[in-house]
Formats: C-alpha cells, structure tokens, sequence
C-alpha cells in the first residue's frame, strides 16, 4: 500500500489503495499539472548521457535500453552541435490488463551537445550494442605554437 493513497488515481490504478504501489506522493502529478508526469517529459529527463574526452576524441555514451538502433538518430549540425534523439514507444494496452506498476519511460527524446573547435564534425561515428549507443567525435590534433629563440643583440 503506498504512503498517501492516490486520490486523483491515474490511468492504470483501478484502486486507490494499490497493496503493490510503494510511490511517493508528488504534487505536480496528483494535481494534473499539464506535462507534470508525461511519458515524454519522463523519457526525455532520464535518456542519461556520458560526456568524455580523451587524448584523441570525444566519446558520448547513452543507455538505451529496448531501442532499436533504426530508432535512434544522431545528427550534427553546421555549429558543432552534436543531436542525439529517438523514441521510445508505448506498450499497447489491453483493456483486460490490470497494471501493479509502470516505471519504464516512454516518448521521445532528444539531447544537443555544443562541442569545441577542435572537434571534427566531418568524422563522426555512432554505434549501438547492447541496449547502449557510443558516438565518437575524433579530434584535431592541437598544434603546439612554435617557438623561437631571439639573439639578443648588445
């Protein structure tokens, strides 16, 4: 039985004194703020992305789990602006089902990433297994500004 019985119930709680629901009370959804527990403000908050940058590339890393990879797309845009997004489709519901627990997002998502100059947008590459896609951003090699010694004259 959850803590606070949902008074507003939701769209797949047939009781509101569920014995399987453990859930803590949130407000936004309970009053019916618009958005406030929608499937696609949820997948798109938790599409949870790593960022890091080694020697030679940028790598990025998300955890997709039950996406297929024709399902994801990942774009770049003439700013270096790197775009990750895709969508996540909602299980069909049988009017007989009777659902304990729904915690799997769904919807679509997106995320941009601004890189620095010295990435090379023109070699990007993207790859996905096991539920976790990888996007490589290679590197220009930096240049170390030449130095020259002055004779000092006197």
């Amino acid at each position: 039985m959850s803590l606070i019985p949902r008074i507003f119930g939701d769209r797949r709680s047939s009781s509101m004194f569920d014995p399987f629901s453990i859930d803590v009370f949130d407000p936004f959804r309970e009053l019916g703020f618009p958005g406030a527990n929608s499937g696609e403000t949820s997948a798109f908050a938790n599409t949870r992305i790593d960022w890091k940058e080694t020697p030679e590339a940028h790598v990025f890393k998300a955890d997709l789990p039950g996406i297929k990879k024709e399902e994801v797309k990942v774009e770049v845009e003439d700013d270096r602006v790197l775009q990750i997004s895709g969508e996540r489709n909602v299980e069909k519901e049988d009017k007989n089902d009777k659902w304990h627990r729904v915690e799997r997002s769904s919807g679509k998502f997106m995320r941009r990433f601004r890189l620095p100059e010295n990435a090379k947008m023109d070699q990007v590459k993207a790859s996905m297994e096991n539920g976790v896609l990888t996007v490589t951003v290679p590197k220009e090699e930096v240049k170390k500004p030449e130095v020259k010694s002055i004779e000092i004259s006197g």
